[in-house]
């Protein structure tokens, strides 16, 4: 048997072909060298490929070294791996010698049956109709040949905003991880680094993720048995007092293999069938395992993964200083202060701040979808590039023009004033796109669709909007405001 050579995102015993099978871990400085990760992520990362080697003692080879091909010199024998989740990493891969690659896992629907799927589609590929096979073809949430209470989708029974007066949602907080000697050594470790010229962006704080197995799974059992319930109404709120809602928050232990999706998902069904969970928060978990996050990782190898936005409806503009910095404290904008706190401090916030004020803002703007992937990769504890060119340059940025999405994720302030708490008490009005309280989002809002509104046309579900343009007589002036206002902080 070949000793398995595990990348340090894929940590879970599924990448293994049997429990005894000898392994290679490898820890590579270059590339903390090549790019400005959170200080947080590089924490994460390091610790749980550190905690693997542990487990797995005298059966796993743990290397540091500066690069890849150093640590394959340095064994000098045959290794196979799992189909690594970058175009570079497979770059790598592919040309290292006694290396074998093997397939993908790690994901609940096969390459090849994606394939088979987006082939007989020739080109027409939508979310809604590849979770519909997948759900058939794994029988999950089904009812025979019928989906679980009749319909495939109860997002109609979600979106929810936040329940009013209330700072935090009633749910105990998950359980925290305890850090150890080898979260203390890679703490030195990267002190170290960083003395030495590595640069780090974001603020070094306490472990908040998973980086064992078992950490994971306490994590996951906690949040079917608290959060999966109420996770569906409130999935697209926002509290600024609680960053984490009704989220599993497990994205980082599915990225770095910890976890296979078809066990949480599997655990979430069993719940619904229990009674212990509803179905329309059921479907809606599920729905972003094996159908988001799936369709991204597929769609990532389908298409040209290179191409990040050449086609995007605005005018491409580099990030600023204080988005990349995390400069939190240059920004007046409460939510989007919030936000890039958080970022700063946790190297996470859910999906919605994610989507809707982070990349709503980065739309807005005309911000450089390639950079945007670029500040998501590194900044974030679960960016990954196979995840990051589907959700941010074509889900977020539409910068494939519908490839991925049917219209672009912007929104205006009201929006954000609905389905969060953020508007109160900021220095900007949500229903004003003029002047000095002008909110930068509604404003912005307006701005974006003028200036992609020959791009939208003919978009059904951005037609009603783009037909509001001609309807504001201030178009002129909001359009020059924001013109004004580039890339300064809000």
């Amino acid at each position: 048997m070949l000793r398995r050579w595990l990348f340090a995102d894929q940590l879970g015993p599924h990448f293994l072909d049997d429990p005894r099978q000898p392994v290679l871990l490898v820890e590579s400085k270059a590339v903390f060298r090549r790019r400005v990760f959170h200080r947080q992520k590089a924490h994460l990362i390091l610790s749980a490929l550190r905690h693997r080697a542990a487990e797995l003692g005298e059966q796993a080879v743990h290397v540091r070294s500066e690069a890849y091909a150093d640590a394959l010199r340095q064994l000098d024998e045959p290794v196979d791996v799992c189909h690594p989740t970058s175009r570079r990493a497979r770059q790598l891969v592919t040309s290292l010698d006694q290396v074998t690659v093997r397939g993908a896992r790690g994901f609940v629907t096969s390459s090849a049956d994606f394939a088979a799927w987006a082939d007989d589609r020739r080109g027409a590929l939508r979310l809604d109709d590849f979770y519909r096979d997948a759900r058939q073809r794994h029988g999950v949430l089904m009812d025979g040949a019928e989906p679980a209470g009749g319909r495939w989708n109860l997002d109609a029974d979600n979106h929810q905003p936040p329940p009013e007066h209330e700072a935090r949602l009633d749910v105990p907080p998950p359980p925290a991880p305890v850090e150890d000697e080898i979260d203390a050594g890679v703490r030195a470790d990267l002190d170290r680094w960083a003395a030495e010229g590595i640069r780090f962006v974001g603020r070094d704080g306490p472990r908040l993720f998973p980086a064992t197995r078992v950490e994971a799974l306490a994590r996951l059992r906690h949040f079917v048995r608290y959060r999966l319930p109420i996770s569906g109404p409130y999935a697209d709120a926002m509290l600024a007092a609680d960053p984490f809602m009704a989220h599993s928050a497990l994205s980082p232990a599915f990225n770095l293999g910890l976890l296979h999706p078809i066990e949480a998902v599997r655990r979430a069904e069993r719940a619904y069938r229990d009674g212990a969970a509803p179905l329309g928060s059921t479907e809606w978990f599920i729905r972003q395992l094996m159908g988001w996050r799936d369709y991204g990782w597929h769609l990532y190898w389908y298409f040209d993964a290179g191409d990040r936005g050449n086609g995007r409806p605005a005018p491409r503009r580099s990030l600023p200083e204080w988005f990349t910095g995390l400069d939190a404290g240059a920004v007046g904008a409460r939510c989007l202060a919030d936000v890039l706190a958080g970022v700063r401090d946790r190297g996470w916030v859910h999906h919605i701040p994610r989507l809707m004020v982070l990349g709503n803002y980065g739309l807005q703007r005309g911000w450089h979808s390639s950079e945007l992937v670029d500040w998501f990769h590194r900044c974030f504890v679960d960016g990954y590039e196979w995840a990051l060119t589907a959700n941010v340059a074509g889900m977020s940025q539409y910068a494939d023009l519908g490839r991925m999405t049917t219209r672009p994720y912007a929104a205006d302030g009201p929006y954000l004033h609905r389905m969060s708490d953020y508007c109160g008490g900021c220095r900007y009005d949500p229903d004003r796109r003029l002047g000095p309280d002008a909110c930068p989002f509604t404003a912005g809002y307006w701005a974006f669709l003028d200036r992609a509104r020959e791009r939208l046309h003919g978009n059904a579900r951005m037609s009603r909007a783009v037909q509001q343009l001609d309807r504001l007589d201030d178009l002129p002036e909001v359009v020059s405001q924001e013109r004004e206002r580039g890339s300064l902080a809000p």
